[in-house]
């Protein structure tokens, strides 16, 4: 099936009882066993597992190609169980712009138990050399946040796979409309359901998505039911919604994006515009090649430091002045001052997350917001 019958379909199912054409929400965490103690219709526990949470984890498989998925109730949770899953002193290669939520929890939670390096992974020579006896992850992440670099999946994961190396991508900016890794050989695929997948801002989630349910998977799975860092059914119930509508949303998002960066490129106020749909980014061709499209993100330099950068953000009108990204509603955001104090972006770059409003209104909110500073 196509990627827009997956997403309508893979996700529901007749209810049984009623009939009723959309799944109704199970909010039991309990269920009842037969006179042999057995549990007939598979469930036992809600933190095992819930019709909803099954449903969602179909859905999202499917629409990354893959064998199964586990859903979590954050990215960050998402990104933990992988880290978990591996031995303790195994090494780790992430990009060195690496989201800094996943990062921290690197350096923090998981100092001293695994062994990390972050690098630039648009070159390939970089990661050969920061290869260990002991790496056991390659951790990407393309387009990656903010500065929409793109990093090359397939030639990547065959020099990983020659060193038995696993390779995990973080697909969250592009979603699996514009990109899907497994289909280049990644042996994991994360993305944060808060973003475009969920695509109204007011779900937290994470999903991890596997191509093969080999002993790695297992582990990883024993993590999601153990741990306990699940979904509600009514989270997944609103997820499994809003991916009906995630193919044609994703599609507004690239076009609208495509249009505010071709504008912020010619305008005078502006030193660089990072995104992977203009040719003048520099692996435009890698992202033709391994993308669909380019995405609906972006991130650009104001002329001028970080006072006129939150000057920009703020005289907007369209654009909220807000961390996050993937709904309906543009986002502006200064970067660097959520990262905190270590971050190493340039103060006056702004990342956009591009929403679905009118492109002639976003353009004239972002030109008169420019012509302030």
């Amino acid at each position: 099936m196509h990627i827009e019958t997956i997403a309508i379909h893979a996700g529901n199912r007749t209810d049984e009882a009623s009939q009723a054409v959309i799944q109704p929400i199970v909010l039991s965490t309990t269920f009842e066993r037969n006179e042999t103690g057995d549990y007939p219709k598979g469930y036992i526990y809600s933190r095992a597992a819930n019709p909803n949470r099954e449903l969602l984890e179909n859905v999202l498989a499917k629409l990354e190609l893959g064998a199964d998925a586990a859903a979590f109730s954050s990215g960050n949770a998402a990104g933990m169980a992988v880290f978990q899953s591996l031995k303790p002193g195994t090494h780790v290669i992430g990009p060195d712009d690496m989201y800094h939520g996943l990062r921290n929890q690197l350096k923090t939670l998981f100092a001293g138990i695994l062994e990390f390096d972050f690098v630039d992974l648009t070159d390939i020579s970089v990661f050969e050399k920061t290869i260990r006896p002991n790496t056991g992850l390659l951790w990407i992440e393309t387009p990656s946040n903010p500065l929409m670099k793109i990093t090359d999946i397939d030639a990547l994961v065959k020099l990983a796979h020659e060193r038995n190396i696993k390779v995990a991508c973080d697909n969250t900016f592009a979603s699996p409309v514009c990109q899907q890794p497994l289909t280049l050989g990644a042996d994991l695929v994360m993305h944060s359901t808060t973003k475009y997948l969920s695509g109204h801002s007011d779900i937290t989630g994470g999903v991890l998505i596997t191509p093969v349910k080999d002993e790695w998977w297992e582990k990883i799975r024993q993590i999601q039911q153990l741990g306990g860092a699940i979904p509600s059914p009514l989270d997944c119930y609103m997820l499994t919604r809003s991916i009906k509508t995630l193919p044609y949303r994703m599609r507004g998002h690239v076009q609208n994006a495509q249009l505010l960066a071709e504008y912020l490129e010619k305008h005078p106020k502006v030193e660089e515009v990072m995104y992977p749909g203009l040719p003048s980014h520099p692996q435009y061709e890698l992202a033709k090649k391994q993308m669909n499209y380019a995405g609906g993100m972006l991130s650009f330099v104001v002329r001028g430091g970080k006072e006129e950068a939150f000057k920009v953000a703020a005289s907007c009108k369209i654009f909220t002045h807000a961390t996050s990204l993937g709904g309906v509603e543009s986002l502006i955001e200064q970067r660097a001052s959520n990262e905190g104090p270590d971050s190493t972006l340039p103060q006056n770059l702004l990342r956009v997350s591009v929403g679905l409003e009118h492109i002639d209104d976003l353009i004239e909110d972002i030109a008169a917001a420019l012509g302030e500073i």
